[in-house]
């Protein structure tokens, strides 16, 4: 068993997880005012902000009440709608999990990301060195960071180029692999590099509930980034105890669960942001709710009881509507509210947060920042969103014209494959096919759908760190789209230490230096300062030395 006080994971959040966990935090407290902090601007977004970035999984576009949810409560969530940023036309990087989370977290889609289909009985899909992840870019920058919840990619091993710690955050606590995910009460999780036993009877979601109101009163200088990403309201629809509200209702017993896992869901984020309320942060931080992929029909939960994915065709798995749109809500006491009806994709989010950490957007990204939609301005339009699920189906929305393709054999095509054509202006349901009317529109969606597929287009970006007997070796790259100026690389430490300069490093270049080896060395800490765009940027890498010399720890 774990000692019970471990990195600040404490016994009270590892045995709480029974229905006394449950209470849901008051929705007045929501926007209330913090003690401490400044006053929000109203229309505007803090420099730099905290970040916190809550995905559902498997919570149809339909599934709360600001999207016309009437049979499942959702106060909670509605509220924030009401107070900040509706994304009416969100999409999700895939109709399913690992794809998905792989746009969300690297800023491409599935047809050019590390991870574009789900294992599918195979082993757990991985990221790997190549993968920049919005954790690791703000990481670089100082954030402080961290991954609570459900990861989706293997293999459940320390120290490998997909695990969570490596892949920018400062802390990980949850479920590595999707698989294991659907256990809601697992015998052990993982924190950080360590595999952990968690008390019988312990509801995983309630565990991440508790460890990611703790990091927020952690409090610091630094921004933080949270990256709560939940497994609710994932099948099986396990909860503690019986389904409160619902249960007398006259519905399935995976229904009546599968509403109160959307409505525990619903206080969980009531409970972030009461707790950024009490650390005195919330008028700093930016808040991001949104879901990995349309609505499950898994263990008798029927989508069509709850109207989960409102007006639109399908859910989970597929590339019509209902498997790709998901509600996507932004909150801060700084934004007016408004309901914003530009089209929005998964890949957008990494060059957002590049955007708002004011961090250089890596080139080569198939995303486009939306901060400008946040307060009421613009934002650059995407010419074509594609969705790619290989050997199975694909799709292209360009402006109002959406074309879908299904490979051979699959979803009742027949040998040759079939191609539907919707006009999404006029029928958004997708009931009426319009490929046989207009052949030549179809086939240009068509064309520009296949240049869109091929191999990661990105290049290196960041501040990487390697040892040597004697040396530390420090490599900057420029992955942006522009020169940057006055570069000097160093080595952080009580003592000065001569800096190296370049006077100019062009896009796609890298520098690399050695110095010397401190003769300290349990945390080697590199430091990159250059100019971009006529502001002066930092960028901060630190290499782990452990007991065993053999395991250093790189982290990019």
């Amino acid at each position: 068993m774990l000692p019970f006080v471990i990195n600040g994971l404490s016994r009270r959040t590892l045995v709480a997880g029974t229905l006394g966990g449950l209470a849901a935090p008051s929705v007045a407290s929501l926007a209330a005012p913090s003690a401490a902090g400044a006053t929000a601007v109203r229309g505007r977004i803090p420099s730099r902000p905290n970040i916190v970035l809550i995905l559902a999984d498997d919570l149809g576009w339909g599934e709360i009440g600001s999207q016309g949810q009437r049979k499942i409560h959702t106060p909670n969530l509605d509220r924030m709608a009401g107070e900040g940023v509706r994304f009416a036309t969100a999409y999700s990087g895939a109709p399913l999990c690992a794809p998905s989370r792989c746009a969300l977290l690297t800023g491409l889609h599935a047809g050019h990301g590390t991870v574009r289909d789900n294992p599918e009985g195979g082993p757990q899909l991985s990221l790997t060195d190549a993968d920049l992840t919005f954790a690791e870019l703000l990481r670089l920058s100082g954030y402080r960071t961290a991954c609570i919840g459900k990861w989706g990619f293997g293999p459940e091993a320390p120290h490998q180029a997909s695990h969570p710690n490596v892949r920018g955050f400062d802390e990980f606590f949850g479920y590595i692999t999707h698989r294991h995910a659907h256990r809601y009460f697992p015998s052990y999780l993982w924190h950080n590099d360590k595999k952990v036993s968690i008390p019988g009877g312990s509801y995983a979601p309630h565990l991440f509930r508790e460890r990611a109101t703790e990091f927020i009163a952690q409090g610091g200088d630094d921004p933080f980034l949270l990256y709560y990403a939940s497994n609710l309201p994932h099948s099986p629809s396990a909860i503690p105890g019986d389904a409160g509200v619902y249960e007398k209702e006259p519905w399935s017993d995976p229904n009546r669960r599968h509403a109160a896992q959307v409505t525990r869901l619903d206080t969980d984020v009531a409970a972030l942001l009461r707790a950024l309320r009490d650390a005195g942060v919330a008028e700093r931080t930016l808040v991001l709710f949104t879901s990995d992929n349309g609505p499950h029909r898994e263990k008798g939960v029927t989508p069509r009881l709850f109207n989960s994915n409102g007006p639109y065709r399908a859910d989970k798995r597929d590339v019509y509507e209902g498997g790709i749109r998901v509600p996507l809500i932004a909150w801060s006491p700084g934004l007016r509210h408004r309901v914003e009806r530009q089209p929005v994709a998964f890949w957008d989010v990494l060059p957002t947060f590049a955007d708002l950490a004011e961090v250089p957007v890596p080139a080569h990204l198939d995303g486009r920042s939306f901060r400008g939609l946040l307060t009421g301005g613009s934002a650059p339009k995407h010419h074509h969103l594609v969705w790619n699920r290989p050997r199975k189906a694909q799709a292209i929305r360009r402006g109002r014209w959406k074309a879908v393709r299904f490979a051979p054999n699959i979803a009742g095509a027949g040998p040759e494959g079939r191609v539907e054509l919707y006009d999404l202006s006029a029928d958004p349901g997708e009931k009426l096919d319009l490929a046989a009317d207009r052949p030549e529109l179809a086939a240009e969606l068509l064309a520009t759908l296949d240049a869109s597929i091929g191999p990661d287009p990105r290049t290196p970006y960041g501040l990487r760190t390697e040892l040597t007997d004697d040396q530390v070796i420090v490599t900057l790259h420029n992955g942006s789209s522009r020169a940057w100026r006055g570069v000097e690389l160093g080595l952080d430490g009580p003592r000065k230490r001569r800096a190296h300069r370049v006077p100019r490093l062009e896009p796609g270049a890298a520098i690399t230096v050695g110095f010397p080896l401190p003769a300290r060395r349990g945390r080697i800490v590199a430091r990159a300062a250059f100019t971009h765009g006529g502001r002066r940027h930092v960028f901060r890498a630190r290499h782990v030395r452990r007991t065993d010399a053999a395991a250093l720890q790189h982290v990019r």
